[in-house]
């Protein structure tokens, strides 16, 4: 099978590995990839914008399969054009993606399907603003959630108690010519829930949790994500199959009524409140960094999964198979992420890293006069597997501090909580 996976960040280079690990594994392309992605597959110099090339190159190509990492290209229209050209695609439609590129959209939908979700308000316009916060937060007495509308590359959210901070938010939002989402806070943990659909019907993957804070214990700035695990040892029996029933297949299944199929990954990403479980948002393909650790433990064919999705064929997959073993990622920022985070400092240490057992996922990484360097606000996520949580992250956690990269930050606190929760029902059951 030969298959081209379009994207260059960290979802993407975990993607290709896990593809690589199928036997026989598929022979691998991607457009246009990153220095890590091109020790496992041939790379094409394509961008993510340039849906015309995507085309061009698969059929080049003559790709058994595409997948379509990012967000962007599915918002523009890749898929569709892909499929026009009689290629078999997994990612959603533009239409099918609007999903994630308009949350007020999203919110229809959920609202039409009977999912529960976060009460919001839509703004428009600046002298709405006032009174929506107060609809959504009547008594300010807790966390202000102002959602940028649109695609905002994981920074269009902010969660605050100031409420000066979540104006300001909304109207820079407001004023650059977007609409703003405002919705009432949510309690409890968060859980992400990758489910695969042919248009028809939903196969969850492992639930997994990410850190969206930039600093531990859940201080400073929302990021794109700071690290994740998986298993969640503390959620409730019956948490999968509860989402699949009431999010996943009711969204499938609304989306299908009105002429849109989604062909791809729905994100559920979930809160599970002291009023019950409620979706965050959905996103519109896999998440990072949960995907880091989602496909780490996957033991089940990726490729035959991915290419049943594609076709609409989805039953007649078996049951998917997991690793028992924990698996923890940590990412390393650059200097001044999330804000303007600091590109093209020297990037030493992986091959050490490595050699402690964990591996390496490129996530904003390029090279100069053949020396690694960093390319983005999240360069890279370190992967690494346990017999449990306090294993995996106490490797996860070494192997980090192996890397060599100038003003870099990581949080040292991912699953740190878990783990110690799932030693004490050990020693409880001992």
């Amino acid at each position: 099978m030969k298959i081209l996976v379009i994207g260059s960040g960290g979802r993407e280079h975990a993607i290709v590995r896990r593809l690589a690990a199928d036997q026989p594994a598929p022979e691998l392309h991607a457009a246009p990839g990153n220095p890590g992605i091109a020790q496992l597959a041939t790379c094409h110099d394509v961008p993510v914008s340039d849906l015309d090339g995507q085309v061009a190159l698969a059929r080049e190509l003559r790709a058994d399969l595409v997948v379509i990492g990012p967000e962007a290209p599915l918002v523009a229209g890749s898929a569709d054009r892909l499929r026009e050209a009689g290629l078999t695609v997994f990612g959603p439609s533009a239409a099918a993606a609007r999903l994630e590129g308009s949350k007020s959209w999203a919110k229809e939908i959920m609202a039409a399907a009977g999912v529960p979700t976060a009460a919001s308000v839509t703004v428009t316009a600046l002298e709405q603003l006032d009174a929506g916060l107060d609809r959504v937060n009547p008594l300010g007495d807790v966390p202000f959630v102002v959602k940028a509308d649109g695609l905002a590359a994981g920074k269009g959210v902010v969660v605050t108690e100031d409420r000066a901070a979540a104006v300001a938010h909304a109207q820079s939002v407001l004023a650059a010519g977007g609409s703003v989402v405002l919705e009432e806070f949510l309690d409890g943990p968060e859980v992400s829930l990758f489910c695969l659909s042919d248009g028809t019907r939903v196969v969850p993957l492992a639930p997994a949790q990410d850190f969206k804070r930039a600093l531990d214990d859940d201080e400073g700035p929302n990021t794109g994500g700071m690290g994740a695990y998986s298993p969640l040892p503390w959620a409730p029996e019956g948490l999968v199959e509860e989402v699949v029933r009431t999010v996943a297949q009711p969204t499938i299944d609304e989306l299908a009524g009105r002429g849109i199929p989604f062909v791809g990954v729905l994100y559920c990403g979930l809160a599970l409140t002291s009023r019950g479980l409620r979706v965050v948002e959905f996103n519109a393909r896999f998440g990072d960094p949960e995907t880091q650790v989602v496909l780490e433990r996957l033991t089940s064919p990726f490729a035959p999964l991915l290419l049943a999705a594609a076709r609409g064929e989805l039953a007649t997959e078996e049951e998917l198979s997991w690793s028992e073993e924990a698996a923890v990622t940590v990412v390393l920022a650059s200097a001044g992420y999330p804000g303007s985070s600091r590109s093209g400092d020297a990037i030493t240490g992986i091959e050490e890293s490595e050699s402690l057992g964990a591996h390496v996922i490129h996530a904003g990484t390029a090279t100069a006069d053949e020396v690694l360097v960093s390319a983005g606000g999240r360069v890279l996520s370190v992967v690494a597997t346990g017999a449990d949580l306090e294993a995996a992250r106490t490797l996860a956690l070494a192997a980090t501090g192996r890397i060599g990269l100038e003003g870099s930050h990581h949080r040292t606190d991912i699953a740190r909580r878990a783990a110690a929760d799932e030693q004490a029902a050990t020693e409880d059951r001992a």
